[in-house]
């Protein structure tokens, strides 16, 4: 039976790693309803028809992220807010890689779950937000087999340039404040180059079990 907040992750994720839309401002801004759409369904189709995805071919699925999910997403602030005040404390070179190694632990944690992909679908509910809102939530569904997973998306448009992903909420829980808490506790033991590393020991966790 698939673990219904395995694929929720994974679809966050990827999204991290994803009808009623208003009108909005400036028209050759893609509604942000609209874009978790395409981009849900696109991953999905990815997903499914990639061998090499589903078997979870981390090379293969960095470039993926990096290509079709990063663009849409503001890493920046989903990670800085992961962290929380340290943050300002870091370096320029420490908070990139507070980023890089973020994002690789993510890819790796649900790298697993692709390959439980297979008849799901994302439906978006209807969106909730006046036309010169630069903060929306983007509420959706993930159907399949069993019961239907909450998938919620948080979406910025400060600069008005274009809608990014900052936040997602798997089944009621906010994946950014769920990590803040784990952060802490390796801030407070290590301050940022703590953080950086243990962050790096579950990549090489996850990779070892991987091939296990």
């Amino acid at each position: 039976m698939i673990q219904r907040r395995t694929l929720a992750g994974l679809l966050a994720a990827s999204a991290a790693l994803w009808m009623a839309a208003p009108v909005w401002a400036q028209a050759t801004v893609e509604a942000p309803d609209a874009l978790v759409k395409r981009l849900s369904a696109d991953l999905l189709d990815t997903i499914k028809n990639e061998p090499a995805l589903r078997s979870g071919n981390i090379a293969r699925i960095s470039q993926v992220v990096d290509t079709t999910v990063m663009p849409h997403v503001n890493f920046r602030r989903m990670t800085s807010a992961a962290v929380g005040p340290q943050w300002r404390q870091a370096t320029p070179s420490q908070r990139e890689r507070l980023q890089q190694e973020f994002k690789l632990m993510l890819i790796r944690t649900y790298a697993g779950a692709l390959k439980q992909v297979s008849d799901q679908r994302v439906v978006i509910k209807p969106l909730r937000a006046a036309a010169d809102d630069k903060d929306v939530l983007v509420r959706t569904e993930v159907l399949g087999k069993g019961e239907p997973v909450q998938l919620d998306f948080r979406l910025e448009n400060g600069d008005g340039k274009g809608w990014k992903i900052y936040n997602l909420n798997v089944l009621g829980v906010w994946m950014v404040e769920t990590y803040r808490t784990q952060f802490a506790q390796e801030l407070n033991k290590g301050g940022i180059d703590g953080l950086i590393s243990a962050l790096s020991s579950r990549t090489m966790a996850a990779d070892a079990k991987s091939v296990q």
